[in-house]
C-alpha cells in the first residue's frame, strides 16, 4: 500500500477507466483495515478500561474467523490454481502475502500493547493478570491445589512416537508441546490440550472473577494464566521424566464449509454432517510462542503439513480472544455506563394483555425501532400478542441468528400450541451458528411448526416477521421488518433499525416473497420491497442513475448509503460515474470498503466514513435525494455481490414523514457530524481519525443517540 495520504499514480485516472484495478481496494486488506481500527479503540485511553480489553479479545475473535473463512478460501485457490482475480488485480498467492504482514504486526502490536500497557492499568485498578512465575508462595500453595484437585483429572497427556500418532489437533485449541528425556536420555514429545471447560484465567483466589460468598464484589481480583498452572506441574504428568522445553501453540483451521446442496437427500441432516467435518479442517495458521524452539517448529510444521509462512511467533500468551471473559467482572466502574433502552411512544403505553392497542397502534403510522437505543421488547411482544390473538390466522418469520434461549422461539411455538399457522425459514448456513440453528428448527419441527431451509444455493439473510390477522370480512398484514436479526442479545450490542408497518402493497410483496421462500413461487414483480437476487440489483442501480440524472439536470444529486461493507464493482463504478457527474456521495461503510475516495477526475465528490465504537454499527440505511423527493430503504443487504446475488435479501421503503424526517435530519446528520468514533477512509485505503477543529463541539453519534432516543 502506499505511503498514508498519498494518492499515488491513481490521480493521473480519468474518464471512462473505471475497470482499472487501481481503482479498487483490495476486500481481504480492506477488512484487515477495520481490524486496525477496532485495535484502535482498544488503544484510547479515552475508552474506559475493560472496555479497551474487550475490543482486544474482539480483535482477536475476528481475526480467528477471518483465518477460518478467508484465509482459508485463498489457500484453496492457491491449491486449485485459480487465476482469476478481484477488481483489484492482486492474485490469491500476493493477497496471503499482504495479509501475513498485516496480521503478523496486528497480532504482535496487540500482544505488546495489552502486556505492556493494559496488564499495569488493571494492576492499578487492582486487577491482577500474573504469570506464573510471579505468584507468593501463598498464591502458588493455593494454585497448586486446584491444579491438583480440578485441573489434573482433565488432562490428556498425548505422546507421538512410533507407537501413537500424532494427535488430533482441534480447530482454535490452545496446546502445550512439551519436549522431554526419558530416563535413558532418549528424546520425547508430548503434546497436551489445555481444556477449554475450565477458566483460561484462573482465580487465585475464590472470589475473583465473582462474588463473595456474602454476595458482596472483591476489591481486588487475581488471576493466572491456565496454561502456566499446567506447565509448571508437568512433573506430575510425566513422573520419572526430564522437561526439557515447553511451548504453548494454537491451531487455526479451515472452517469454511463446503454444502454440496444439490447432491443432498436431506439438507438438515447434510448440515449436520458437514459441521462435524468443519473440525477436521486443514490448517491454515499455526501460532506458536516466539520463544519455541526449531525442534518444535519442525515436529508441528511436519506433522500438521503447513510451510512456514503458516507460523506466526508472537508474544504470549496466545489466544487474545479469551480475554473477554474480564469483561464479566463486576467493576462497573470500569465499563460504559448503562442506560435503559427507550420504548417509542405509540407502543409506550400499550396493555400487553389487548393485542388490539398494538395492532392499532401500527394502523395508525409505520413505528420505527433503533436498536440498541430503543428496546427489543416491541418486537417480542409483537409475536406474543400474535401467538395469544383469536384473530391471528398465520404468522410467518425468517430466522437467521437466533442466539442461545431465544424468545421469538418459544413464542412460535406457543402460536402453533394455540393453532395458528405457523411458518418459518431457518437458515441453516447462517455461519458459525449452524449448530444452533440446527438444534431450533429441530425443535420447532417436533411441535408442527413448518420449517423451511430456504433456497439452494442461496442463504436467506431477509429479517422478515409476516402476521397475518383477520379483520372485519378480510385479511390485514402486520410486518415487522429489519436490519438486524431477531435475537434479543445483539439487539442490545448491535446498532440497527426495525419497523413495524401494515401497508397493503409491502405486506402483498412480503407474501409473494415466502412464497418463493417456501413453494415454487415464480413471482419476480414486488411493489415496493427490494428483494435479492430479483430485483435488488437493478433497482438499486436504478436509484443510483436516477440520482445521477438528477444531477444532470440541476436539480442536486445526493447519496447517503450507510452499510457494513462496500465490495460490489458495479455499484462501486457507479458511484465513481455519479462523483464524476457531480453527485455528492456519502458512504458510512463500518467494515470493508473497496472503493478509493478522493481520486481527482474519480472520486472527488465521495467521502467515506467508518464509525467504530462503543456498539457495533450494523444498520444499512439508502438514502436518495430524488431531486427533493426523499426516498430512504433500509433492510438486511450489504453493497456486496453475495448480498445482491446470492442471497435472499430485503430492502424495504420508509414511507411515513416522521419516520424520514427522523433519519434523515436527525440520525444520518449525527452520523455525518461525528467527530469523536468517525475515520475517514484515505485514497490509499488507510484511515485517519477526523480533527476537532477549534471552537467544534464533540459529537459521538451513538451517544448522541442515547440520548436523543430518550425524549
Amino acid at each position: 500500500m502506499a505511503k498514508k495520504g498519498e494518492g499515488t499514480a491513481r490521480e493521473s485516472l480519468v474518464g471512462d477507466d473505471l475497470d482499472n484495478p487501481a481503482l479498487f481496494i483490495n476486500r481481504e486488506l480492506s477488512a484487515l483495515e477495520f481490524q486496525r481500527r477496532v485495535l484502535d479503540e482498544a488503544m484510547d485511553d479515552k475508552n474506559p478500561l475493560l472496555e479497551r480489553v474487550k475490543f482486544i479479545a474482539i480483535v482477536g475473535s475476528n481475526l480467528d474467523e477471518f483465518f477460518m473463512v478467508r484465509v482459508a478460501g485463498l489457500k484453496k485457490q492457491v491449491e486449485a490454481r485459480v487465476h482469476e482475480t478481484p477488481p483489484d488485480g492482486l492474485t490469491p498467492a500476493e493477497q496471503l502475502a499482504e495479509i501475513r504482514k498485516m496480521t503478523l504486526q496486528l497480532m504482535r502490536q496487540a500482544s505488546e500493547y495489552f502486556s505492556k500497557v493494559l496488564v499495569p492499568a488493571l494492576k492499578k485498578q487492582q486487577i491482577y493478570i500474573l504469570n506464573y512465575s510471579e505468584l507468593n508462595n501463598r498464591q502458588r500453595s493455593s494454585v497448586e491445589e486446584y491444579f491438583r484437585d480440578v485441573v489434573f483429572p482433565v488432562l490428556t497427556p498425548l505422546a507421538f512416537d512410533p507407537g501413537h500418532p500424532f494427535p488430533h489437533i482441534s480447530n482454535l485449541s490452545l496446546n502445550l508441546a512439551v519436549l522431554l528425556k526419558d530416563n535413558k536420555g532418549k528424546e520425547r514429545f508430548a503434546r497436551i490440550k489445555v481444556p477449554n471447560t475450565l477458566p483460561r484465567l484462573v482465580p487465585v483466589k475464590r472470589s475473583s472473577g465473582g462474588l463473595r460468598k456474602d454476595g458482596t464484589a472483591p476489591k481486588s481480583h487475581y488471576f493466572v494464566w491456565l496454561e502456566q498452572v499446567i506447565a509448571a506441574n508437568l512433573e506430575r504428568l510425566f513422573p520419572g521424566m526430564r522437561i526439557e522445553e515447553t511451548h504453548p501453540f494454537r491451531v487455526t483451521r479451515d472452517a469454511d464449509l463446503a454444502i454440496q446442496e444439490l447432491e443432498a437427500a436431506d439438507l438438515l441432516e447434510s448440515m449436520e454432517q458437514t459441521v462435524r467435518q468443519r473440525r477436521f479442517g486443514s490448517v491454515v495458521r499455526l501460532s506458536i510462542s516466539d520463544s519455541m524452539s526449531s525442534r518444535i517448529r519442525d515436529i508441528l510444521m511436519e506433522n500438521l503439513d503447513i510451510d512456514r509462512n503458516d507460523i506466526y511467533p508472537l508474544p504470549g500468551p496466545l489466544g487474545r480472544s479469551d480475554l473477554m471473559c474480564l469483561y464479566g467482572l463486576n467493576r462497573f466502574d470500569l465499563k460504559e455506563v448503562p442506560f435503559k433502552p427507550a420504548i417509542p411512544k405509540p407502543v409506550r403505553k400499550i396493555d400487553v394483555e389487548d393485542p388490539e392497542q398494538f395492532f392499532a397502534a401500527i394502523r395508525s403510522g409505520d413505528i420505527l425501532l433503533h436498536h440498541p437505543y430503543d428496546s427489543f421488547l416491541p418486537v417480542v411482544q409483537f409475536l406474543r400478542m400474535a401467538a395469544l390473538d383469536p384473530n391471528v390466522l398465520a404468522i410467518k418469520q425468517t430466522l437467521y441468528r437466533m442466539g442461545k434461549n431465544p424468545p421469538v422461539v418459544d413464542i412460535l411455538l406457543e402460536a402453533a400450541e394455540n393453532g395458528k399457522q405457523v411458518a418459518v425459514l431457518v437458515e441453516l448456513k447462517a455461519r458459525f451458528d449452524e449448530e444452533s440453528n440446527i438444534g431450533w428448527a429441530r425443535k420447532l419441527e417436533g411441535e408442527g411448526v413448518h420449517v423451511i431451509y430456504g433456497l439452494l444455493g442461496l442463504k436467506t439473510h431477509s429479517k422478515v416477521a409476516l402476521v397475518v390477522r383477520k379483520e372485519g370480512d378480510g385479511i390485514r398484514r402486520y410486518l415487522q421488518l429489519s436490519t438486524g436479526n431477531y435475537n434479543a442479545v445483539t439487539a442490545g450490542l448491535y446498532e440497527d433499525i426495525g419497523m413495524f408497518t401494515c401497508d397493503e402493497q409491502i405486506g402483498a410483496d412480503a407474501s409473494n416473497m415466502f412464497n418463493y421462500l417456501t413453494g415454487y413461487s415464480a413471482v419476480n414483480e414486488y411493489h415496493k420491497l427490494l428483494v435479492a437476487p430479483i430485483n435488488l440489483r437493478q433497482r438499486m442501480e436504478a436509484l443510483i442513475l436516477r440520482e445521477i440524472d438528477h444531477q444532470r439536470n440541476g436539480r442536486q444529486g445526493h447519496l447517503i448509503l450507510k452499510a457494513n461493507s462496500l465490495v460490489d464493482k458495479q455499484i462501486i463504478k457507479l458511484l465513481y460515474r455519479a462523483s464524476q457527474e457531480g453527485v455528492q456521495v456519502d458512504l458510512l461503510v463500518r467494515g470493508i470498503c473497496c472503493l478509493r475516495p478522493g481520486l481527482p477526475g474519480i472520486s472527488e465528490n465521495i467521502r467515506v466514513t467508518s464509525i467504530v465504537g462503543r456498539f457495533l454499527e450494523h444498520s444499512r440505511v439508502y438514502y436518495f435525494r430524488n431531486g427533493g423527493q426523499d426516498e430512504i430503504f433500509l433492510g438486511s443487504a450489504d453493497l456486496m455481490p453475495r448480498n445482491i446475488d446470492r442471497r435472499v435479501e430485503v430492502l424495504f421503503p420508509v414511507q411515513d414523514a416522521d419516520v424520514i424526517h427522523y433519519l434523515r435530519d436527525e440520525m444520518l446528520v449525527a452520523y455525518q457530524r461525528d467527530n469523536i468514533k468517525a475515520r475517514r477512509l484515505l485514497p490509499d485505503g488507510t484511515y485517519e481519525r477526523l480533527k476537532l477543529d477549534p471552537g467544534t463541539s464533540p459529537l459521538c453519534v451513538q451517544e448522541w443517540l442515547i440520548q436523543a432516543r430518550q425524549g
